[in-house]
C-alpha cells in the first residue's frame, strides 16, 4: 500500500472473523440496515410535501431557511461524528443514525411551522453526518481480502434501496394516487424496520485510530468506496499509471516495517490528533494527491448545491399542484445510468495521471453546460434529462478522483483523506449557501443560483483545464530533456 503492489507479498490476516461464515452475518445484517434505511418513497417529492397543504411553508422559508440548515448540521457534526464513530467502535453511531432518521421522518409527518422543520433539517443533517459509521463499520468485523466483496454488497445495498424508493414513491403517486404524506409513513417504517436491525450487529473490537490494530490485520491492499457519490472503486489492474506516478503518489505509512507489528492499543484523543496531522500533512504533500482531493472538495461543494435544489428548481419550472411530476423516476434513473458509469470506467485504460486534469477540466464544463441547460431552459423534460446526465458525469469522474486518491493509501489515511476532502466540500458549501441562499445573505431566487452554480463548475473546468496543460507540457519537456541526454542521443 505504501508502494506498488509488486512490492512486498501479501499479508494473511489473523482476525478473528475473517473466514468462513463469520462475515456473512454481520455484512448481510449491515446491508439489510442499508437497503432499508434508503427505502425512502417520499424523499424525491420532499419540496412539493414541505409546499403543499401538509406544511403549507412557502418557496422563500423551503429554500432560504430551511434547506440551508442541512448544510450547517452536516458541517458542525462530521469532525465529531468522525472521531466518535472510531472512538465508541461504530455500532452505537450506526444506531445514532438510524434513530436520527426516525425522528426526521416523524417530525416530517407531524411537526408543524418554521422552527420545527428547521429542526427537523438538524436531524436530518445528523443522520447524512453518520453515514460514515455505515461505511466503515463492516472494515472492524471481516479480514482484509474481503473489502472489495463487502465494500460491493455494502453499497449496491444503500443503491438498490434508494432506486427501490424512488421507483416505489413514482409508482404509488402517479398510479395509485397515493397522498405524499402515506409516502412519508413507508419511508418511516423502512427506516424503523432498518434502525431494528441495527441493533443485532456484532460489537466490533478494533476500530482505526483509537483502538488500533497491528499493521497485519490493516493489511497491504485497500479495496475503498465513495460513499457520498455511489461509487465502488477498486484498484483495477487495467488501469495504466504514467512513468514515476507511484513514486510521486507513494505515501509512507506510519510505523511501515517490522517495528509496526504491535498488539491491540487504545490510545488517548491527544496522540490521536497528533498522528492524524502528521498523516494530513505526509498525504498532502503529493501534487497528483493534491490535485485530485482538490477537484474531490470542489465538486462535492457544487454538486450538493445542485441535488439540494434541484427539487427546487423543478418545482418553478412546473409546479407540481397543477401537473403531473415525474421526480422519483428521474433520480432511479440517475442513480441507475451512473451506478452503470461506475462500473464502465474501472474497465476503461487510460493514463490518468498524465491526462486526468484535462478529463476533469473537460467533464466540469459538460457539468457546467448541464446545469446551465438545466437553468435556462423551462422545460421539465429537458430539466430532467440534464439532472440525469450531471450525475452520471459527476459520479463517473468521482469514482477516477476516489480511485486515484485510495489505491497507494491504507485504510487508516483513506479515512483521513475522505474526512477532510468531504470537510472542505462541506466548509465550501456552508460558504455558499450562506452567500447565495441563506435569508440572512444574499437570498437569490432559485434561478440565479443555478446560473452561479453553472459558472461554479466552469471556474472548476477553466482552472484544471490551465494546470493539466502545463503538467502536460512539462511533462514532454522532462522526456525531450531525457531524450536529449540519453546515450542514443549523442
Amino acid at each position: 500500500m505504501a508502494g506498488p503492489r509488486g512490492d512486498r507479498p501479501a499479508r494473511r490476516s489473523t482476525r478473528a472473523g475473517g473466514g468462513g461464515c463469520c462475515w456473512a452475518l454481520p455484512t448481510g445484517l449491515l446491508c439489510a440496515y442499508g437497503f432499508f434505511c434508503s427505502v425512502r418513497p417520499s424523499e424525491p417529492f420532499l419540496t412539493r410535501y414541505l409546499l403543499g397543504p401538509h406544511k403549507n411553508l412557502s418557496e422563500t422559508q423551503v429554500f432560504n431557511e430551511i434547506y440551508p440548515v442541512w448544510t450547517y448540521s452536516y458541517l458542525a457534526l462530521l469532525f465529531p461524528v468522525f472521531l466518535a464513530t472510531d472512538y465508541l467502535r461504530y455500532k452505537p453511531v450506526v444506531l445514532l443514525q438510524g434513530l436520527s432518521l426516525i425522528v426526521t421522518w416523524f417530525m416530517l409527518l407531524y411537526a408543524q411551522g418554521l422552527r420545527a422543520v428547521q429542526v427537523l433539517e438538524f436531524f436530518y443533517g445528523m443522520g447524512t453526518a453518520t453515514d460514515i459509521a455505515y461505511y466503515s463499520y463492516i472494515y472492524s468485523i471481516v479480514d482484509v481480502n474481503l473489502y472489495q466483496k463487502v465494500t460491493s454488497y455494502c453499497r449496491s445495498a444503500t443503491l438498490v434501496g434508494y432506486m427501490v424508493g424512488s421507483v416505489a414513491g413514482q409508482v404509488l403517486v402517479s398510479v395509485a394516487g397515493w397522498s405524499l404524506f402515506s409516502l412519508n409513513v413507508i419511508s418511516l417504517t423502512s427506516i424503523s424496520v432498518a434502525f431494528g436491525m441495527a441493533w443485532f450487529l456484532p460489537m466490533p473490537q478494533k476500530s482505526l485510530f483509537f483502538h488500533h490494530v497491528s499493521s497485519q490485520q490493516l493489511g497491504w491492499e485497500m479495496k475503498v468506496m465513495d460513499c457520498k457519490s455511489g461509487s465502488a472503486v477498486q484498484d483495477h489492474p487495467s488501469v495504466q499509471r504514467a512513468p514515476g506516478w507511484e513514486d510521486e503518489m507513494k505515501v509512507p505509512l506510519k510505523g511501515d516495517g517490522p517495528s509496526a507489528e504491535k498488539e491491540e492499543q487504545n490510545v488517548d484523543i491527544v496522540e490521536v490528533l497528533k498522528d492524524l496531522w502528521q498523516d494530513f500533512l505526509q498525504c498532502y504533500s503529493s501534487r497528483t494527491m493534491l490535485c485530485w482531493s482538490v477537484w474531490w472538495a470542489l465538486s462535492t461543494c457544487g454538486y450538493f448545491q445542485v441535488i439540494n435544489y434541484a427539487q427546487g428548481l423543478w418545482e418553478m419550472v412546473q409546479p407540481s399542484q397543477s401537473t403531473e411530476i415525474y421526480n422519483g423516476a428521474v433520480e432511479a434513473a440517475s442513480t441507475l445510468l451512473g451506478a452503470v458509469a461506475v462500473f464502465v470506467v474501472g474497465h476503461i485504460k487510460a493514463s490518468w495521471a498524465k491526462w486526468g486534469e484535462v478529463t476533469l477540466a473537460l467533464f466540469s464544463f459538460l457539468i457546467a453546460a448541464a446545469v446551465y441547460i438545466m437553468d435556462t431552459v423551462r422545460d421539465i423534460c429537458v430539466c430532467y434529462a440534464s439532472y440525469v446526465i450531471f450525475r452520471i458525469i459527476y459520479m463517473l469522474l468521482i469514482t477516477i478522483a476516489t480511485f486515484q486518491i485510495a489505491t497507494n493509501l491504507s485504510v487508516e489515511r483513506y479515512a483521513l483523506v475522505f474526512g477532510v476532502n468531504t470537510f472542505i466540500a462541506l466548509a465550501l458549501q456552508t460558504l455558499l449557501t450562506l452567500i447565495v441562499v441563506d435569508a440572512s445573505g444574499l437570498g437569490l431566487d432559485i434561478f440565479t443560483q443555478f446560473m452561479i452554480y453553472a459558472s461554479y463548475f466552469a471556474a472548476i473546468s477553466l482552472v484544471f483545464l490551465g494546470s493539466g496543460i502545463h503538467s502536460i507540457v512539462k511533462a514532454y519537456r522532462r522526456q525531450e530533456q531525457m531524450q536529449s541526454s540519453s546515450p542514443e542521443s549523442q
